[in-house]
């Protein structure tokens, strides 16, 4: 008896197809929206929790994050990567996501001047959002970082920017 095998390939344009034993079938286009998925709820809880899935080599170090002064502005996914960029994730669900290209850059501009201590910090208290005080947010870090100790040169070195993912 052969095994039923399901693969989905991405064609030209958007279209998925759903590949079988036995047939090869275009999927119905949707949306989040037509689909019930919640920005925030769903789509962001999903993907600060599966973070690899758009941004591989990347530790989520908060979510919703509001580090400045007199601005309700806040950056969906704020993380790290392997490099010590820091890197900001904005989601939208919506198919023309909102502008947020620039939202990204201006949160970008926003955090480039975070240190490392900075970043413990945050991330620190996201893990107690979590109720997952049980390890130190700096050891995490450098061990995702694979450094023995702190480097200031963290995300600040003007030649490298950070990222925007979104």
């Amino acid at each position: 008896m052969m095994r039923e095998r399901v693969v989905r390939l991405q064609g030209h344009g958007m279209t998925i197809y759903e590949l079988t034993n036995s047939a090869i079938t275009a999927l119905k286009p949707t949306t989040f929206l037509s689909a019930g998925i919640m920005e925030r709820e769903d789509l962001q809880r999903c993907l600060r929790d599966n973070i690899e899935v758009i941004a591989p080599d990347t530790l989520v170090i908060a979510e919703e994050f509001k580090g400045w002064e007199n601005s309700s502005r806040r950056i969906d996914l704020l993380a790290i990567d392997k490099d010590a960029n820091l890197v900001v994730i904005e989601l939208k669900r919506t198919e023309d996501g909102g502008h947020m290209d620039l939202q990204a850059v201006r949160y970008a501009a926003m955090v480039s001047q975070m240190t490392f201590d900075q970043a413990v910090n945050v991330f620190d208290k996201h893990r107690q959002h979590l109720g997952k005080p049980d390890q130190q947010a700096k050891d995490i870090i450098l061990q995702f970082l694979n450094w023995s100790e702190p480097n200031e040169a963290f995300a600040r070195d003007d030649s490298r920017p950070p990222r925007a993912c979104l």
